[in-house]
């Protein structure tokens, strides 16, 4: 393509990958809004939340090698048309079933979409160090633009109604559709490859029926039928699809990637910056508005330093990967994060300045973790893999992005309602252990000081859930990132390990 054209290309990929991940965060300022009128149960709020997640990362396989045979191009556009419509139907759903339906196949536009934004780059940017700072601007709009979901959320929400964060969506798509068409070239496509359906099916099968599986045990009172039913049928999945794979002459999942370092390391590293990002945003939005009482947009302007320093700290790692190497970076930036998510706990009750140094360590380290992991799994990866690289890179953001909702989304849950104790004279009022949004909800229908120690106790209740979600997160990036320094220096590469 002509080279005055790749920089727009960046922008216009960009654009709609910020849409993408912004609708992934962007629930957590309006969820307890969205619960409130339309009368979600505690599961449809969590299902409202991980649909999203759950089906992107189930498609990805399957999408990202789709794209290899049929153009990165063309299904970016198909992505684009699908995500439009979605964002439509879920701004005016007048039940949970119908949010949770357009959830899903929003989903789909965004599972289209995601593969090919990277594999566009990495096709379009020939120069070694354009590339680097090219993929360090895309994950400064992956992990600023998740941070900043929230904000968008709450700015809407000042003088709109709940459905306007999913309507803005529309003329951002219309816009990106039309440059779309216009300025990114068709790209050399293998249209001999066959697309393995059935492959993709049982991709999304082993991933829904794990991560349910997870979700349902570590509730207070799990189904434990429910339970193994998930868990068989995700693990039956999974080794159906491993199966098939390793049989297969043009697998979606090309195992053998995983054999060099640098693709292994930053699928790993991936996983682990958006499950921790994922999980302890959830956790401190929710804290913001139900137990500190801020608006969803002070919620939102509370938590920008996290944003701000995601979209510095991305582009600076994408400048320093040719010097120093992808794992250095990465484990540096990941106790980085650390540091400043045991920070935050620390001067929980502290002064802003605190705070706000804390916020700001946590974005830079995860927004230069998820730039190097993303330039290690693309760059090790061959010119005609591009689409499978990718669709795996991103399979384990989102299945990071799932699994840390459901783990310290669930934790947060189990933790609340173990520490919760109601004295006797609130035995009506049972619904308050679901969740401190319910019992908000609860309190709301009592008088005097019986509204006021129900509210005080489920604040209690919540502030323990949360310190210890926030423990367990950073012990998380603190292990990773002491496996990653550790890691055996299997090869040598240029952007190193």
């Amino acid at each position: 393509m002509a080279s005055s054209n790749r920089w727009l290309t960046l922008a216009i990929v960009s654009s709609a990958l910020l849409l993408i991940v912004i609708d992934m965060t962007v629930l957590y300022t309006a969820l307890p809004r969205l619960t409130h009128d339309l009368g979600a149960s505690a599961a449809e709020k969590l299902w409202i939340v991980n649909a999203y997640p759950l089906v992107v990362a189930g498609l990805l396989l399957g999408l990202g090698t789709l794209g290899d045979r049929i153009g990165h191009k063309r299904i970016f556009l198909g992505g684009l048309a699908v995500f439009g419509v979605a964002s439509l139907v879920a701004a005016y759903a007048w039940t949970p079933a119908v949010l949770i339906a357009a959830r899903a196949v929003l989903a789909v536009g965004a599972a289209m979409m995601m593969p090919a934004t990277l594999s566009i780059i990495r096709l379009t940017f020939v120069d070694e160090r354009e590339q680097a700072l090219a993929f360090g601007i895309w994950a400064s709009v992956a992990s600023g633009g998740a941070a900043f979901g929230p904000i968008v959320g709450g700015l809407l929400l000042e003088s709109f109604w709940w459905g306007s964060v999913f309507l803005i969506n529309a003329p951002i798509v219309l816009v990106a559709g039309v440059l779309a068409v216009i300025v990114i070239p068709e790209a050399d496509t293998r249209r001999d490859r066959p697309w393995d359906l059935i492959a993709s099916i049982q991709s999304l099968c082993a991933l829904v029926g794990i991560i349910f599986a997870i979700k349902e045990i570590v509730k207070p009172s799990p189904s434990y039928g429910s339970f193994v039913l998930a868990a068989v049928v995700g693990i039956a999945a999974l080794a159906l699809f491993i199966r098939r794979q390793t049989r297969a002459t043009d697998p979606l999942v090309d195992f053998s990637l995983f054999r060099d370092a640098r693709f292994a390391t930053g699928v790993a590293a991936a996983l682990i910056s958006s499950l921790s990002m994922m999980g302890v945003e959830l956790a401190i939005t929710q804290r913001l508005q139900l137990v500190l009482g801020l608006s969803p947009l002070e919620a939102g302007l509370f938590i920008l330093p996290i944003s701000l320093a995601a979209f510095v700290g991305s582009p600076l790692a994408g400048l320093g990967l040719p010097r120093w190497g992808g794992t250095p970076i990465l484990w540096s930036a990941l106790l980085v994060a650390a540091g400043g998510l045991g920070g935050y706990l620390l001067w929980l009750d502290a002064v802003g300045p605190l705070q706000i140094a804390s916020m700001t360590a946590l974005g830079l380290g995860l927004g230069a973790a998820m730039t190097a992991a993303s330039s290690m799994i693309m760059l090790s990866a061959p010119s005609d893999r591009a689409g499978m690289a990718a669709s795996i890179e991103e399979a384990s953001y989102e299945l990071g992005g799932a699994v840390g909702i459901a783990i310290l989304g669930s934790l947060l849950s189990a933790v609340y309602t173990a520490s919760l104790v109601l004295p006797d004279s609130f035995g009506a009022s049972a619904i308050a252990y679901d969740g401190l949004d319910q019992a908000l909800i609860v309190a709301e229908g009592m008088e005097g000081p019986m509204a006021d120690d129900l509210r005080a106790l489920a604040r209690g209740a919540f502030d323990r859930a949360f310190m210890t979600v926030i423990v367990v997160a950073t012990v998380i990036l603190v292990v990773t990132a002491c496996g990653l320094r550790l890691w055996p220096r299997r090869t040598r590469a240029v952007i190193g390990v």
